[in-house]
């Protein structure tokens, strides 16, 4: 009787030592196309043996969700990169294969100088602020349905959003672009004159949160029809507000990078600027002073319209 009891128990540790080998294999890599794209990673099976281990050892479930955390970081941090890089291309469309983004471009009525403006800027450091043609033309109809007279921008970068809407407003338009940066300036006022709208256009150089101020402090509240902001990610919730006292009932605020080339979605991604989003988005899902949209268009914009008199 014990010898029979003595044979089972070796079998129980022999069992035991495969569970525990198995434990110590390394997680799977994560696909190169998950890696490549914003969407969810591939679903991996974990092996049966690893299951049994981390539900029956504490020790073993603290490794395996380490190495799963990890894991999972490092194909948030691959995605991240490779979304930054298609931007930086000039191919920003959160998700889209290459494919899918070239019969996009190829469907957008871009304007000539917009193009050379873009093929200009894809050389630039920092083209990646740059938004993508289909945005533009968006944010130009979006003014053109509003009947827009006045509309302000706030992150011009080198202008090609600017150069949009301010070739979509009529003659008597006016267009307010709050950049700080000069060298970019230079490149979005040389494109104006090219297309034509410099007139439309009253560049401020200066910080944008000042500039608005400015305008609110000159009795300009509630008289702007249209605003777009793409600027330091940290200060949306002031340039927001600001806004709501510079635009009219009825009209719109358009912020984009509202999904940040999908970080805002990945809780282990906690840098300040990602939290700023985050906690922005959070702001706007719960301000009743506004109707919302969030648009998967580029790298996410949410387009805002007031609804009561602030």
């Amino acid at each position: 009787m014990w010898g029979l009891v003595n044979a089972k128990l070796i079998r129980v540790s022999t069992t035991m030592r495969r569970f525990a080998s198995a434990s110590s294999l390394p997680p799977p890599a994560p696909a190169a196309e998950a890696a490549l794209r914003f969407g969810s990673a591939a679903t991996t099976r974990v092996p049966r043996a690893l299951s049994l281990t981390a539900s029956t050892c504490p020790w073993h479930r603290r490794r395996l969700c380490s190495s799963s955390s990890s894991s999972s970081s490092a194909a948030t941090a691959a995605a991240t990169a490779a979304a930054v890089e298609e931007a930086r291309q000039g191919r920003k469309q959160l998700g889209a294969t290459t494919q899918l983004y070239e019969y996009l471009l190829a469907n957008v009525r871009e304007h000539p100088v917009l193009k050379e403006l873009r093929e200009e800027t894809a050389a630039m450091r920092g083209s990646q602020m740059q938004v993508s043609p289909a945005q533009a033309q968006l944010l130009a109809m979006l003014a053109q349905i509003l009947g827009a007279q006045r509309c302000i921008e706030v992150g011009v970068y080198t202008g090609y959003s600017s150069l949009a809407v301010a070739l979509a407003l009529p003659e008597s338009g006016r267009l307010v672009a709050c950049e700080r940066d000069e060298r970019c300036l230079e490149v979005a006022k040389k494109y104006y004159q090219r297309a034509g709208v410099a007139h439309k256009v009253d560049v401020k150089h200066a910080l944008a949160a000042d500039s608005l101020k400015l305008l609110i402090d000159g009795g300009e509240a509630n008289s702007y029809d249209f605003a777009f902001v793409d600027a330091d990610k940290r200060m949306y919730e002031e340039y927001y507000e600001l806004l709501l006292k510079l635009v009219r009932v009825g009209g719109l605020i358009v912020i984009d990078n509202v999904l940040w080339y999908g970080r805002v979605a990945d809780p282990l991604v906690n840098d300040r600027r990602t939290i700023s989003i985050r906690n922005f988005n959070k702001k706007l899902l719960e301000d009743n002073r506004v109707s919302i949209s969030m648009v998967p268009i580029g790298d996410g914009m949410t387009i805002c319209r007031k609804l009561v008199d602030t």
